[in-house]
């Protein structure tokens, strides 16, 4: 097996919706906003080679928006998933399983594209399966009013009506090779893969924990539709994470590949980060 970071593009957020009831003063230690108060995001995805299968974590958020709304996430730098993918060797097409952790845009949005004639959609990987789980599915294609403006039907339809849906059983290492843990305070059922690799844990994060400026609990998004929950399974989480030092996969830090976390007096803090190719090789 082999695990390869991939950089989709970057973003911006703004910087109180991300952290919720925690102060300015306080979040912009970590995470500095910028004159709008905006901090800065990744898309980093995460494939993994596995015999003849490659499996590509989220997609990012694709192109085929207009520019009014990527003018809303004021997106930044050089990153493309298909430029992530060329370095290594890959094209999209090579891709037999696209891994959706949750149907937000900014996760799942590359899965689709414009067709040659721009008149409709289709599957951005055309030879992939695209795994989802039944109880989010449902969820987003009914969105509640709070989640409606992240689950975007022209990113979410087309999936299914390509025939290329599938959704992981009771045993998701039987679907896909690697477990998978269920979170529900972000949205239903949010999926993080937990892999084994080279002797050690990776789990990649989602929006369970979006940067290393979120690891101390009431460090919550506003974007999460169960908050109080969501700060029990960052806790259980953390602490597992801790106990059995795990490497924990960074979707949206836009400075931080991994990092590590430790039990402290103060509760589970930041251990240390890395860049993935100092620890995996």
């Amino acid at each position: 097996m082999k695990i390869y970071p991939i950089e989709t593009g970057n973003f911006k957020l703004d910087g109180g919706a991300m952290f919720g009831v925690v102060p300015k003063s306080i979040w912009q230690r970590t995470n500095p906003a910028d004159a709008n108060n905006l901090i800065s995001m990744s898309m980093r995805c995460m494939l993994i080679e596995d015999g003849d299968r490659l499996t590509l974590v989220d997609t990012g958020l694709g192109s085929k928006q207009s520019d009014k709304f990527f003018g809303y996430y004021d997106l930044f730098g050089d990153f493309s998933l298909d430029a992530s993918l060329s370095k290594l060797g890959f094209h999209r097409d090579d891709i037999t399983d696209v891994f959706l952790t949750h149907l937000h845009f900014d996760h799942c949005g590359g899965a689709i594209q414009w067709n040659a004639s721009k008149t409709g959609y289709e599957p951005a990987f055309k030879n992939a399966k695209f795994w989802s789980n039944q109880h989010h599915w449902e969820w987003a294609i009914n969105p509640n009013p709070r989640e409606k403006a992240s689950f975007l039907k022209e990113n979410i339809n087309p999936i299914q009506e390509s025939g290329q849906l599938n959704f992981i059983g009771n045993n998701a290492k039987n679907n896909l090779g690697f477990d998978v843990l269920f979170m529900d305070g972000h949205t239903e059922k949010q999926m993080l893969p937990k892999l084994t690799y080279q002797d050690k844990t990776i789990v990649f994060m989602a929006d369970l924990l979006p940067t290393v400026g979120h690891i101390p609990l009431p460090y919550v998004m506003g974007y999460d539709t169960r908050p109080l929950l969501t700060i029990k399974e960052k806790a259980d989480f953390l602490n597992l994470a801790a106990d059995n030092d795990y490497y924990l996969f960074l979707e949206h830090d836009a400075n931080n590949e991994l990092c590590t976390v430790q039990h402290t007096e103060k509760g589970v803090r930041l251990k240390e980060c890395y860049a993935f190719k100092d620890i995996f090789n």
